[in-house]
């Protein structure tokens, strides 16, 4: 069975654990509609305006 020959120190043990923890921005996008400007996750229609793929899929009532 492997066993360590020294003691990991907390530095060396931290330097390693952090690389899990980094945040990362998930699978975003740009609208495919030029008009829009909104984020979209990715193979989702967006909810601004509607569209997926380039073609409007969805109507969208705006709230007044």
């Amino acid at each position: 069975m492997a066993v360590p020959k020294k003691k990991v120190s907390a530095a060396r043990r931290d330097k390693r654990r952090s690389n899990n923890s980094k945040l990362s921005m998930p699978g975003v996008n740009k609208c495919s509609n030029p008009a829009c400007d909104a984020f979209v996750k990715n193979h989702c229609v967006c909810k601004v305006c509607g569209f997926y793929n380039g073609k409007k899929v969805l109507d969208v009532k705006k709230d007044a």
